[in-house]
This record gives structure tokens, C-alpha cells and sequence, in this order.
């Protein structure tokens, strides 16, 4: 997987942190004057809409250490090397044990500009289950499977913590056309 960075080639590395590296470089200001600039980096991530044989679509109530808990999506880090199409998998089945029949990526989003980050959003359809999680010891995971209409609403709710998902559920609402489309991709 190759995509460009946002971070500019003269920026050195001054902190390598868990999940976030810290970048800094000199930059001219717009009166000649020079400021120091920074940017976090961290692994690009993945979000997985995952619609079983019998079509609902997969959520989770999830906690992890240092936070309430909250709703999302199955998902997370690409690891070095790794396949945006390839992590999806391996997120859906690590953290539900379902295993999509198509996977099919519908979106990129850089969700912040000072960090180097992107979302990717797949769609994965067909899914049946086909082993129990495996969850990471930082994860507690209940799997639930709601309504299409459901998953918009648990969209809205306080305790999604995808503010991006929700950006775009709302942005597909106020344009008919597109949010019929994404449902289609949905296979609903």
C-alpha cells in the first residue's frame, strides 16, 4: 500500500511515540519570517460496514481502557505492509468472527489536518460467521446486529465515537440520491 504523506520530505521524526510520531520542520512564513511547524503520523486505520446473509448490519457496544464505553463499527489499525482490503478482513473477523463473501471500499477520509491519517470505510456484504473473536486484551466487544434504519439512528446517538461516520451519514441525508446509493452498496 502506498499513499503520499501529508508530511513534507525535509520534516525530521523528534518523538515516536505507541500510535503517534511527531514531526517538525522550519517553514517560511507569508513576511519572509520562519516558524516551526508540526504534524502527528499514525497507522492509517480501517472501519468495516459489515451486512450479514440476512441483512442486518454489524455494531459494536465496545470499552477499552481510559474510556466509556461506546458504539462503532468493527475496524482498526493497518499494520506495516498490510492491504487496506487485507486489514478489513482481518478486523471483521478478529473482533466478530465474520467473514464478508465481498468486500468493496466506498471511501477515504483524512479525518484531521495535523495529523497523517486516513480512514479507509469498506462495505463488506454476505457475511456469515465463521469462527469467535479474537479480541486484543485492551478490547471488551458485545457484537450486535440491527436494522438498517437502527444503524442510522445509533449514528446520532451521543455514544458513537465515529464523528466521521456520522459527518457522512448526515451529508448522505441531505443529498436523497447518494444516501439511496449507499444503501444499494449496501445490499438493502
Amino acid at each position: 500500500m502506498y499513499r503520499k504523506s501529508t508530511i513534507p520530505e525535509k520534516a525530521k521524526l523528534v518523538f515516536r511515540g505507541e500510535i503517534f510520531d511527531v514531526y517538525q520542520w522550519e517553514q517560511e512564513m507569508y513576511d519572509g519570517s520562519k516558524a516551526i511547524f508540526e504534524k502527528l503520523k499514525r497507522p492509517d486505520t480501517v472501519q468495516v460496514i459489515a451486512v450479514t446473509e440476512d441483512k442486518k448490519i454489524i455494531v459494536q457496544e465496545e470499552e477499552q481502557p481510559g474510556s466509556d464505553h461506546f458504539f462503532g463499527l468493527p475496524g482498526g489499525r493497518v499494520d506495516a505492509n498490510e492491504d487496506l482490503e487485507t486489514a478489513a478482513k482481518r478486523e471483521l473477523l478478529e473482533e466478530t468472527g465474520y467473514e464478508a463473501k465481498e468486500m468493496k471500499l466506498i471511501r477515504e477520509k483524512r479525518p484531521h489536518g495535523k495529523i497523517d491519517w486516513v480512514i479507509y470505510h469498506f462495505v463488506a456484504t454476505g457475511c456469515k460467521k465463521v469462527a469467535e473473536p479474537r479480541l486484543d486484551s485492551g478490547e471488551k466487544i458485545k457484537t450486535m446486529f440491527v436494522s438498517f434504519e437502527e444503524f442510522v439512528k445509533l449514528a446520532e446517538g451521543h455514544k458513537n465515537r465515529d464523528v466521521d461516520l456520522l459527518n457522512y451519514l448526515n451529508h448522505l441525508r441531505l443529498h436523497p440520491s447518494e444516501f439511496q446509493d449507499f444503501q444499494k452498496a449496501l445490499g438493502l
